[in-house]
Formats: structure tokens, C-alpha cells, sequence
């Protein structure tokens, strides 16, 4: 029995890594069960086996990269770790150096930003896609917040917009890079453009709360 069901996790990794490369080769829209099958070397039938169709399969496959960050994002927030803010800088670490070391997390990321077409049998994917930016803001803010409470962020600190600004950060970071990796060296510059990130955080009044009865640029004099 144990033969079989690692026999079966076998199966179902086989077939995620033909996913990736294929959707990484011609788009997700493009790609058919019946490709990712041949690829595998198995039949369709055994496809549905462990999935019930091409989202299912999609979902799968970016869960073996997404779950252990949205992991890492939701530690930060644990109100018994004494350093918060130095596990949101390891995630940022992690996010922007692994990518380019593990070769899952990158054909998955690829996928995501590059190869991901926005059509009608992709509804469920991009769902999933909506959601997980969604929590990994809400995780990230909490997260700050914890910053905030050991004392290690600023008192004033807008911990939804600088949530906001964090996560398209990455993923402007990791676009930029899948598209143009001559702009932007990772893992090389992975440490500098974290702690660039950590310094804004830290030290930028524009991501302090707005004063009351107004907005940033009222309290800088920017506002017409």
C-alpha cells in the first residue's frame, strides 16, 4: 500500500513537471491535456486520475511553488516571533533568490507572469491568482504590524498601502527579470534590492498613515 501510494506521488509530480515545461514552451491556452499527457508519457485517463481538468492541474502545479512562501509570509505575522521584520526580509531574500536557483519556482513564475492568457477556461486559475495576491497582502500587512508592535517600523506606518507597495515591488522585480534579465541581475542583486525595500519601509515618510482629514500630499505640501 505505501509502494502504491508513493507510486502515485511519483504519477502526480511526473505530471506537473510536463505541465510546466509545456505551458513554459507554448502558453497555458495553447497546451492540452492530451500534450501534457504525451509529454508524461502517460494516457489522458491517467491525467484525470489526479486532476479533474486543466485548472485543477494548473492550481497543483503553481501550489507546489506558492504554499511554502504564503508558509513563509504567514510566519511573520505569528505575534511569538521576536523578529518579524527579519523574517519579511528573508522572505524577500527567498522570493528573489530561489526563483532563479530552483527550477519548479521558476518555470512556474514564468508561467505566471509571461505565459498565462487571460481567456474563458482559465477563469478558475486566475481566480486562484486573485486570491493568493490577495492573502499574501493580507499576511504581508499583518506581518507588518507585528513589525510595528516589536518596535521595529515606524509607529505610523501604513501597513495596507506599504503591503501594497511590497508586493508589486516583487512581482515588478521578478517581471522586469523574466523579461529582460540583462536589467536586472538575480540572485546577484537579490540582498540590494531587499534591503533597498527594508529602507523604504523604514524610513520613508510617504508610507506613514495620512493625517486626519486629508492625504500624503497634504501633509508634505504636494497637493494642488
Amino acid at each position: 500500500m505505501r509502494r502504491s501510494r508513493q507510486q502515485a506521488r511519483e504519477t502526480r509530480d511526473h505530471i506537473l513537471d510536463a505541465a510546466e515545461r509545456l505551458f513554459a514552451e507554448q502558453g497555458v491556452s495553447r497546451t492540452s491535456l492530451e500534450d501534457i499527457a504525451m509529454r508524461a508519457g502517460f494516457t489522458r485517463g491517467a491525467i484525470y486520475g489526479h486532476f479533474r481538468n486543466k485548472s485543477d492541474l494548473f492550481v497543483a502545479m503553481t501550489n507546489r511553488v506558492m504554499l511554502p512562501m504564503e508558509m513563509l509570509v504567514a510566519a511573520t505575522a505569528d505575534s511569538a516571533e521576536p523578529d518579524p521584520l527579519g523574517r519579511i526580509r528573508q522572505l524577500l531574500l527567498y522570493f528573489l533568490g530561489k526563483v532563479v536557483v530552483e527550477p519548479h519556482s521558476r518555470r512556474v513564475f514564468e508561467v505566471l507572469f509571461t505565459k498565462c492568457e487571460n481567456t474563458k477556461d482559465m477563469l478558475l486559475v486566475l481566480e486562484r491568482q486573485h486570491d493568493a495576491a490577495r492573502n499574501g497582502r493580507l499576511h504581508l500587512e499583518r506581518g507588518l504590524r507585528n513589525a510595528i508592535a516589536k518596535g521595529q517600523l515606524p509607529f505610523d506606518l501604513d501597513t495596507a498601502r506599504a503591503a501594497s507597495v511590497v508586493h508589486a515591488f516583487l512581482g515588478g522585480v521578478l517581471r522586469d527579470w523574466l523579461l529582460e534579465q540583462d536589467a536586472i541581475l538575480l540572485p546577484r542583486d537579490a540582498e540590494f534590492l531587499t534591503d533597498v525595500c527594508m529602507g523604504m519601509l523604514k524610513c520613508s515618510p510617504l508610507m506613514g498613515r495620512a493625517p486626519r482629514g486629508g492625504d500624503v500630499g497634504d501633509e508634505f505640501g504636494l497637493s494642488g
